[in-house]
């Protein structure tokens, strides 16, 4: 699937959720009009955002939490999975885009798709979420069933975590930042405040 398409599927079914992207799928997430609950979780974010959009579902147990991320920031950070099952926040969606690369820093292969090349068989992320007790997960591997899914996975009881399957970007992959990190910190925390 192309990140951009899977991405404005997104974009469209989204109502009232936060929403937190990082790296590839923030750089592209900015291309939409934005809302007052999204937060582009640039710079610095590779294996962070699943935990920050956990603490943000902790906090605001009434609002739903949606957290992007790429399958290379989630092996970064795979304790991270364990965690939000141990919580077991029922606000809570994570949305894994997997390209099989570390995209924003050159498209390396990462060692998932590197396994998948010895063995023949890919790191079933949505399988480790399931293991790690989430409670509702699936692998998304067309459009076409991304579109029919992607509004009932955002208001299924959490945590879920959906894998996306996307293609890499090849081009103009580096990390674009919406700039004044601290600014949009503190903005976006009064937003969860008042509206919230």
């Amino acid at each position: 699937m192309d990140l951009l398409s899977v991405l404005r599927t997104l974009h469209d079914v989204r109502t009232d959720e936060v929403l937190l992207t990082s790296m590839g799928n923030g750089r592209e997430w900015q291309q939409f009009e934005p809302h007052p609950l999204d937060f582009v979780h640039v710079p610095s974010s590779m294996g962070q955002t699943q935990s920050w959009g956990l603490g943000i579902a902790i906090a605001q147990p009434s609002r739903r939490v949606v957290a992007c991320c790429g399958d290379g920031s989630l092996l970064m950070n795979l304790g991270s999975l364990v965690t939000i099952a141990n919580v077991a926040p029922a606000n809570f969606t994570l949305l894994v885009f997997d390209n099989g690369v570390y995209e924003v820093t050159g498209g390396q292969s990462t060692p998932a798709s590197n396994i998948d090349q010895l063995i023949g068989q890919q790191i079933g992320f949505a399988r480790l979420a399931e293991e790690c007790g989430f409670r509702h997960t699936e692998r998304i591997t067309t459009l076409d069933e991304w579109q029919r899914r992607a509004e009932t996975l955002l208001k299924s009881v959490g945590p879920v975590c959906a894998v996306l399957e996307v293609a890499p970007q090849t081009k103009d992959y580096s990390v674009r930042s919406p700039g004044r990190p601290k600014e949009r910190v503190r903005e976006f925390a009064a937003t969860l405040q008042e509206s919230g």
